[in-house]
């Protein structure tokens, strides 16, 4: 049976039901009008319009357009729920009655690809719907909308810009995030959820010839070459099959025309680890790879290295995991789920461990059930369920975000409710 606290914020006459039409036009409104990493400014300012609606302490411009809002109920826990609010250079293809059209002043096209829009929207209502039933529970609620996740320096730019003096001493900390699973489902994972991600340019030198003559050249397209297949063999031979690494080589520039050798390449990189051990040794082997592949080519230079989009590991508590798992279980039922530990990567835990905080990050599923059900009936889910991140990625209204909202308010009100609602 769900608790008291509970079916008093969800179920009461300011329950669910009240917040859901303004959630939906805010969020096709918010889906429709993306900003890129840093300029969330519109949807910034649409954030602390409703947070001062709720009745909430107000802080603006934080880390450049974070919003902070705080509702203070008395002696408690402080519970932190955040929100990341920024979009993605990609083009909508999603046929959406409101698909995003915007493009920056350079022609570059936003989208809302990863579902933030959705993040946003659901700590929204929950802060409000915490708000409105504020007889139902006790403590402080700190709801966080942060800005620039997607260039993995806004969780820290909050914190540089002095997060821990605008919040009181936080006790747990929890964050969201919409996946490619049926929507409806919400679902766990103690320890490691998410990877650290790194990401990595490097340069090698060569030597520059026309294309009739070789001999004279020290060629760095063959050189990357060679670096781009024996990375390859780091995980197949230098991680551990019970663990898990990815290396991705996703660019390789080179040269301007067929018949002249270029002077140099460039080869871009990305990292995928989930402890601190295998992070440093796959890292350490790409970098003695690359300087051995330049040293058999006779490069003329020493390559140069460039790290950068690097992301924490997202690392669950247990205990916070476990009080969340068992809140959910009693909420949300059968549709409440052990989550598949994801590839993807965020930067949300920099907030938690500057604070000093234990923290959940958790999944909600955007795909409609019945779409879902029969790709998977199919064999098909690969291919016929959009990704985040994916221009056709359109995760369903209903029941995300009422999913969403109910399981923010239900993971506070596993630390801020009150024996008697």
């Amino acid at each position: 049976m769900a608790n008291e606290a509970v079916t008093a914020v969800l179920d009461g006459p300011e329950g669910l039901e009240s917040v859901r039409n303004w959630q939906e036009e805010f969020y096709r409104d918010l889906h429709a009008h993306p900003e890129l990493p840093h300029q969330e400014h519109r949807t910034a300012g649409n954030v602390a319009v409703r947070l001062r609606e709720a009745g909430c302490e107000v802080h603006e411009g934080i880390g450049g357009t974070g919003v902070i809002g705080v509702l203070r109920n008395g002696d408690g826990p402080t519970v932190l729920l955040r929100a990341d609010m920024d979009a993605l250079p990609v083009r909508e293809r999603t046929g959406l009655p409101y698909a995003s059209t915007q493009t920056t002043d350079d022609g570059t096209p936003v989208m809302h690809a990863c579902g933030h829009d959705v993040h946003v929207t659901c700590l929204l209502g929950a802060t409000t719907l915490m708000a409105q039933a504020s007889r139902a529970w006790s403590g402080t609620l700190v709801a966080l909308f942060q800005p620039a996740e997607e260039t993995a320096d806004g969780a820290q730019g909050m914190v540089d810009d002095g997060l821990a003096a605008l919040v009181d001493n936080v006790d747990v900390a929890m964050a969201q995030h919409v996946l490619p699973f049926p929507a409806g489902t919400v679902g766990t994972r103690s320890g490691p959820m998410l990877s650290a991600a790194d990401s990595m340019k490097i340069t090698v030198h060569g030597r520059g010839a026309h294309g009739s003559m070789p001999q004279a050249a020290v060629d760095p397209v063959v050189l990357a070459a060679s670096i781009v297949m024996r990375l390859q063999t780091i995980v197949a031979r230098e991680v551990a099959p019970s663990d898990t690494a990815v290396v991705t080589v996703g660019s390789v520039q080179a040269g301007t025309k067929s018949n002249v050798i270029p002077d140099h390449a460039v080869l871009q990189l990305n990292v995928r680890t989930y402890n601190e051990h295998t992070r440093a040794a796959v890292l350490a082997a790409i970098e003695r790879i690359v300087r051995a592949e330049c040293t058999a080519s006779g490069s003329p230079e020493e390559p140069e290295f460039e790290m950068f989009d690097r992301y924490p590991l997202t690392d669950n508590d247990p205990g916070v995991t476990e009080q969340v798992a068992t809140a959910f279980a009693d909420h949300f039922g059968d549709h409440a789920i052990d989550l598949p530990q994801q590839s993807a990567s965020e930067d949300f835990s920099d907030i938690p461990h500057d604070l000093g905080a234990p923290y959940t990050y958790w999944g909600i599923g955007g795909i409609d059930p019945d779409a879902y059900r029969a790709a998977e009936q199919a064999g098909r889910i690969a291919q016929d369920i959009p990704v985040n991140h994916s221009a056709t990625f359109a995760p369903v209204l209903q029941p995300t975000l009422d999913t969403g909202t109910q399981a923010l308010v239900v993971g506070a009100l596993a630390w801020l409710r009150t024996d008697s609602p």
